[in-house]
């Protein structure tokens, strides 16, 4: 069985067990603290936004490097023949546009 414990060492143990059970509390206080949940919630954002934009910069920094890779050479020379049909197709629907819009206000 269990050993008796003195009224000295009941008194100890419930002053350490109060202690604790404030520091608890304490814990708990700041932990649903309105500032403390929006902090938290901050900081999630931003972490999101954080990993999105990552994300988003990898991606163009992709489609960039594989356009750059079909419209340049080995040696970094633009090729003309990859170059001017894109431009001409680009001109074209440039020209459309105004055309339409042209027509749209007269």
């Amino acid at each position: 069985m269990s050993e008796a414990r003195t009224p000295a060492e009941i008194e100890a143990a419930i002053v350490r067990r109060r202690q604790e059970l404030a520091a608890t509390l304490d814990e708990l206080a700041v932990r649903v603290h309105p500032k403390t949940i929006a902090g938290d919630a901050k900081a999630r954002a931003a972490a999101v936004v954080d990993r999105t934009a990552g994300r988003a910069y990898v991606a163009v920094n992709r489609a960039v490097s594989d356009v750059r890779e079909r419209f340049t050479d080995e040696e970094g020379r633009p090729r003309t023949e990859r170059i001017v049909p894109v431009a001409l197709v680009a001109v074209g629907v440039v020209g459309l546009v105004v055309l339409s819009a042209r027509r749209r206000r007269g």
